[in-house]
């Protein structure tokens, strides 16, 4: 960029849409059963929401709906990009019984442990 004496306009470009991905905050919880998944995806709704699953990858991503607002950003902390994150899955979940909802902007993805690597009581015999 050459750099000139001329003095710039106060006025602000505004930056077309991208279709770059950020990656969105998760918390992962393991219980008896097997895992949670939470991840907030703000402005995307179940609409917006595609997962996928290929062998033990699975992929989650999530566009936001972009509702245009009449008038000039003067500040914008919040990136206009969609969701994308991927994650290489623990061979001993059982994915038929992967299951997801999505409430208020957050994704919740119940993972279940097969059933051949839970623990199970053993019963001794005479």
């Amino acid at each position: 960029m050459k750099a000139t004496a001329q003095k710039e306009s106060p006025r602000k470009e505004e930056r077309a849409p991208t279709l770059d991905y950020v990656a969105p905050e998760v918390n992962i919880y393991e219980t008896l059963e097997g895992y949670v998944l939470e991840a907030e995806m703000p402005g995307v709704n179940k609409d917006g929401l595609e997962i996928t699953l290929e062998g033990t990858e699975i992929t989650i991503v999530g566009r936001r709906g972009q509702d245009p607002v009449a008038g000039e950003p003067l500040l914008r902390e919040r990136q206009p990009a969609d969701f994308r994150r991927v994650f290489e899955l623990d061979p001993a979940i059982d994915t038929g019984r992967i299951s997801a909802k999505m409430h208020q902007g957050v994704l919740t993805l119940t993972l279940p442990k097969s059933e051949r690597v839970k623990p199970r009581k053993i019963t001794v015999s005479d």
